[in-house]
């Protein structure tokens, strides 16, 4: 506890001094530079405040809102204590950071206070802030020693002094030491003293003669008390031995003496010397002389000789950490007497210290096109000598497009001092050399690199100038078409190129619905499945986009063909396959080789040899009767019509297109071999119950009867009502015997290659009354040989009165094409 508290008192001490030397240098520089300052505030807070406390509202004080602090990436810079306080942006208040001890920060120095700077950049700005730490009474008066023993002799005077080592109390002002107390007892008082740093003492004072007999040893206490509000006390105890005949202590012949002593200087280096004689004589009168408990950094500095009194240098000693060293000296005899005085050592500095260089703002990036006088770095030098040996002057190379501008105490700028130019040079190496005044002079140097960017001054250039692609439909969404790729000449961000669509539209929607574009590749992607038969190609614009500010862009034309697949079947317009009723075609039995009973009509809505359709016969009635054309569809007979073929034939047709695979349709073609509709009735009867599988066939056969016999009178009764003329001649071709069947060649015409005929047929058509032999030819207008079947005799029989009808009309040759 006596080790610790020597040394806490030897550090509050060292540190008193160091800030005392500071404060003054910071008060001449203060007030050389104090007008190159933006602003300065001061706030005064007691120590121990708890974190996150507010010390001051920095934005109000220095007139800056809060957008100012965030934009200008406000903070604290600069000071040998700048980790207790921080700078909350957002509020624009100074808030504790850590613990703040103002007897760690400044030992007894008055006024304690915490420097530094706060800086801004775009533009650079620079406040100075400074924050007293007032004290508090947060430590008790404690002395060196727990408990100090005395020998003194009995013979010792009345008046003798006995000097007690000073209490130590941290705090300052009426927190500090104020006053000593001494325990009540009939032997000794208590007188105290200042001295000249304002530290107090005391010294037991004898007031009455020792009796060795009577009182061996004197058991005294002595409690030193602050000022505080509450007060602290610290307690030592004091025993003092009575000793026979040793009257005189000795005397020092300076109450105070002064010395100094270079720094670095080598262990054993002469300080001084001091003296000090004793009336005694004998072993009574040799004086020791020794340093009175050095405590703190003073331990192992400087070494006295007991015998000479010879102060030397005793360990290393650096002029930054410590500028004065004040030791008590201690005189004491054989006897046990002492004499004190003290010992002030100076001291003095040299040239040790290298300047150290701080970039404090920095940006490596700097545009080409940045104006003369921008600031390109903040930098703070310091220097821990003294004097001339601390004065810096900074430099860097002249043939730099820079200058360096003293801004603060401490601080410069480099500032642009020529116009950039990328092109020309891109990147500066830039060497700052710091040297100071001393002699010899020391000097540090550090190196940045700055790099200069580029002007966003040439848009992106595609490497086509148009591209074209193939899709076959059909694809998978999200497949890959084709890419495209432009180059940007400028640097970095603004030749980063980003790809876009145009927004366009195709059959009325929104390009994006079928492409999108990979916005860093240039790679085109399907959005959905193209079917080739609604869509057989897109026209788009891509842009290339840099990525500058403004950005600058180009256009390229992106054609896509869609290619086409065989995914769709034919599909048979002719014969149409109707559901209820029978469609059949007559074949008179009279039809020679080579008759063209009727022709299948397909068509497949794929292109290319995808559409390309062959007809093939699967399944005939009789093979030998009938054939198909492979590439027009056509059915014709392959042999002469004879009696004896049945009446019903039937014909499936498969058509074929050429795609890989092959899609196929099939028809079903129902052919009538016959010269009369009696014939033909009779034996379609089963193609109708053929196709009537319901359980009410029945129901629905009479039901169809009824209908259609409705149906055929009221057409009979209007045309006998308009017509009497035509309705006898009806009634006449109605009562013969010999019934009349007209037949009416198909006829086609070529439609877009699918397979129809391509020429134009001319029929004739043979009408009688009485004879079939009758040798009366004309031409009529050709119309389909389709003979529809109707579940009901009575429909049969309403188609055969309309033919009738139109037999009717007055005969004249017509050309059918």
């Amino acid at each position: 506890m006596e080790n610790r508290g020597k040394r806490h008192l030897q550090n509050v001490q060292w540190r008193s001094f160091l800030m005392l030397r500071w404060k003054m240098v910071f008060l001449f520089l203060l007030a050389t530079f104090g007008d190159r300052v933006a602003g300065q505030i001061r706030y005064s807070i007691p120590e121990e405040m708890k974190m996150g406390s507010v010390i001051g509202n920095v934005s109000q004080d220095l007139g800056l809102d809060l957008k100012r602090l965030r934009s200008g990436r406000a903070r604290i810079v600069g000071g040998e204590n700048i980790q207790h306080t921080e700078l909350e942006t957002d509020k624009g208040t100074l808030v504790v950071n850590g613990r703040i001890d103002r007897e760690q920060l400044c030992g007894d120095v008055i006024p304690c206070s915490l420097s530094f700077e706060i800086i801004l950049e775009n533009p650079i700005e620079l406040h100075r802030v400074t924050v007293e730490i007032l004290d508090i009474n947060d430590h008790a008066p404690f002395f060196p020693y727990k408990e100090i023993q005395y020998e003194t002799s009995e013979s010792a005077t009345t008046g003798a002094r006995f000097p007690i080592e000073s209490a130590v109390d941290p705090d300052v002002g009426l927190n500090a030491l104020q006053n000593y107390i001494l325990s009540p007892n009939k032997y000794f008082t208590l007188n105290q003293h200042t001295n000249p740093d304002g530290s107090k003492y005391a010294e037991l004072v004898l007031q009455k003669p020792l009796d060795r007999e009577e009182h061996p040893t004197l058991p005294l206490k002595v409690i030193g008390v602050d000022g505080g509000n509450p007060q602290r006390s610290g307690t030592v105890d004091i025993n003092i031995t009575v000793l026979d005949a040793n009257d005189n202590a000795p005397v020092f012949n300076q109450s105070i003496y002064r010395a100094f002593v270079v720094e670095n200087a080598p262990k054993g280096t002469y300080i001084t010397k001091v003296n000090a004689t004793d009336a005694d004589i004998g072993s009574n009168g040799e004086v020791i002389f020794s340093f009175s408990k050095i405590r703190g950094n003073t331990v192992d500095k400087f070494t006295i000789d007991e015998k000479t009194g010879v102060i030397s240098v005793g360990g290393p000693i650096d002029f930054e950490k410590e500028k004065k060293y004040e030791l008590r000296l201690e005189a004491r005899d054989r006897g046990g007497l002492t004499g004190t005085s003290k010992v002030i050592i100076d001291i003095i500095d040299v040239n040790d210290n290298a300047p150290v260089i701080n970039i404090m703002s920095f940006s490596s990036l700097v545009s080409e096109d940045a104006p003369v006088g921008t600031t390109i770095a903040v930098i703070n030098v310091k220097d821990a000598d003294s004097e001339k040996n601390g004065q810096i002057k900074c430099t860097i190379e002249k043939t730099l497009p820079f200058k360096i501008q003293s801004s603060l105490t401490n601080y410069y700028n480099l500032v642009a001092d020529q116009q950039f130019d990328r092109e020309t040079t891109s990147e500066y190496i830039i060497t700052i050399t710091a040297t100071d005044l001393g002699s010899p002079p020391l000097s540090s140097t550090v190196t940045i690199q700055l790099r200069v960017s580029d002007v966003n001054d040439n848009p992106p250039l595609f490497d086509k100038t148009s591209y074209s692609a193939h899709i076959t439909e059909n694809n998978s969404p999200g497949m890959s078409i084709t890419s495209v790729k432009a180059k940007d000449s400028d640097w970095s961000q603004n030749a980063r190129i980003s790809y876009f669509l145009e927004d366009t539209r195709i059959s009325g929607n929104p390009v994006s619905n079928y492409v999108s574009v990979n916005s860093e590749t240039g790679v085109l992607h399907a959005i959905c499945s193209f079917d080739y038969e609604q869509l057989k190609k897109l026209d788009l614009i891509v842009k290339a986009q840099d990525g500058g500010s403004p950005p600058l862009s180009s256009n390229v034309t992106v054609k896509i063909l869609i290619q086409d697949q065989n995914d769709n079947p034919p599909q048979v317009l002719y014969p149409v396959q109707t559901g209820g009723s029978v469609v059949a075609e007559m074949v008179p039995r009279s039809a020679d080789v080579g008759y063209l009973v009727t022709k299948v009509v397909a068509v497949d809505v794929d292109s290319g040899q995808n559409a390309w359709l062959s007809y093939k016969l699967q399944k005939s009635t009789d093979r030998a009767l009938f054939e198909v054309g492979l590439q027009n569809g056509e059915i014709r007979t392959i042999r002469q019509v004879t009696d004896k073929d049945a009446v019903k034939q039937r014909l499936t047709v498969i058509v074929e297109d050429n795609g890989q695979p092959s899609h196929s349709a099939t028809v079903i073609i129902n052919l009538a071999v016959a010269d009369s509709f009696p014939e033909v009735l009779s034996e379609f009867t089963d193609f109708v119950q053929d196709k009537e599988y319901n359980d009410n066939l029945t129901f629905y056969l009479v039901l169809a009867l009824a209908v259609v016999s409705f149906l055929f009178i009221t057409c009979l009764v209007v045309i006998i009502s308009v017509k009497i003329y035509r309705w006898r001649q009806s009634r006449i071709l109605y009562h013969s015997n010999l019934p009349v069947i007209p037949y009416y060649p198909p006829r086609y015409s070529d439609t877009m290659g699918t397979g129809t005929l391509p020429h134009v047929y001319n029929y004739e058509v043979c009408r009688t009354t009485d004879s079939r032999k009758s040798d009366c030819k004309f031409g009529r207008a050709g119309s389909q040989n389709v003979l529809i079947m109707d579940p009901s005799s009575t429909g049969t029989m309403l188609r055969i009165q309309n033919e009738k009808s139109i037999l009717d009309e007055p005969d004249s040759p017509t050309e059918v094409s």
